[in-house]
């Protein structure tokens, strides 16, 4: 990098400050933005440090005209009772949006049918978006897939549960995940056992859910019906489940709730009723969000990878690996990322 380049922090940086800090051409700075294959890494990392160094945005507007791109990428949900994720995928994918130079455009799909086609029609049409990324249960809409098919709409789904072989998409495994958590707890000498369902619509809920079983059933452990609940997703959900799980003559003496804000319901209602966390009552959840170390006790959960989960669908999107893909290559952009156990403070080791 030149040494005699002076950063004027008051002025708007140019594309041309970047490139005389680097000692590039502006021609070059503009392929890095543009996820130019032809650019070596090492003048990649050039170019994209001195941008983040001089908090460069481009001119979105004159990127639009210069090229057939929006530099715009949509994100849609329908699951709004499961705030914690769709927050946290949304921050994740915003900050990977503007690293590369790209606008995110966040969309809640809800309603009818009709109602849902018409805001990807709305969204393909209004802002001529350049992929867009399908947070479940909508990344299992087929009707809504072949939308944005037959617009020649880029798109990625994240973790679906249908037809796997139609497009690329990211993941974790839930059932693992919901299988080792469950064996976490049977290692700390609890073998009555509560489980939160998740929501219904969810293709993950049915994938944690069976991971739980599978696990009870591996070391002989019973599950009776009355310590299983449906949640939501949602911390109201949470509480209704708690309330039934805990009203029972015989407690579990711990509870896996399906994600996070159902765990932090369960630790609420256990406190009202006098129940300590994790004394008498272990609880885990899921996702890690920030929920659960905001409240106490900190909550044992699987960490989910959220931020890169989003990070791995916004560069499959801005890099145009989607675009140029055939069916045959389908199977080379599906991501399952790695999860983690984070053990808090909400399990403890039962005494006999």
């Amino acid at each position: 990098m030149s040494s005699t380049t002076k950063i004027n922090p008051k002025a708007k940086t140019t594309i041309q400050d970047v490139a005389e800090l680097v000692g590039v051409s502006k021609m070059t700075v503009s392929r890095v933005l543009n996820n130019d294959e032809k650019v070596s890494d090492k003048t990649r990392i050039k170019v994209q440090k001195a941008a983040s160094q001089l908090n460069y945005r481009p001119n979105i507007s004159a990127r639009r005209l210069a090229s057939s791109k929006s530099y715009f990428i949509g994100l849609l949900y329908e699951n709004p009772s499961e705030g914690g994720y769709v927050s946290q995928f949304m921050l994740s994918a915003l900050k990977s949006c503007r690293k590369r130079g790209y606008h995110l455009v966040v969309d809640e799909c809800d309603g009818t049918q009709d109602e849902k086609l018409k805001i990807v029609r709305d969204l393909v049409e209004e802002t001529r978006v350049d992929g867009v990324i399908l947070l479940p249960p909508f990344c299992n809409n087929l009707e809504i897939l072949n939308e944005l098919k037959l617009s020649n709409v880029p798109y990625i789904r994240v973790s679906p549960d249908v037809e796997l072989g139609l497009s690329p998409f990211v993941c974790m495994d839930d059932y693992q995940a919901a299988f080792e958590m469950t064996n976490l707890l049977i290692a700390k000498g609890h073998r009555e056992i509560g489980f939160i369902i998740g929501h219904p619509d969810m293709g993950a809920s049915r994938l944690r859910y069976q991971g739980f079983l599978d696990a009870m059933r591996s070391k002989s452990l019973p599950v009776p019906p009355v310590y299983i609940e449906q949640g939501l997703f949602s911390y109201k959900s949470g509480l209704n489940a708690a309330k039934l799980l805990l009203d029972r003559a015989n407690k579990p003496t711990a509870i896996f709730a399906s994600n996070d804000d159902m765990a932090a319901a369960v630790i609420s209602v256990a406190n009202s009723l006098g129940l300590n966390v994790p004394t008498d009552l272990s609880v885990v959840g899921y996702d890690d969000t920030p929920l659960a170390t905001t409240i106490w006790p900190h909550i044992t959960t699987v960490k989910q990878p959220i931020a890169a989960m989003a990070e791995t669908s916004v560069s499959l999107l801005t890099s145009g690996q989607v675009d140029k893909l055939d069916q045959s290559s389908v199977s080379d952009l599906r991501f399952v990322l790695d999860f983690e156990i984070k053990e808090r403070d909400s399990v403890e080791q039962k005494l006999n």
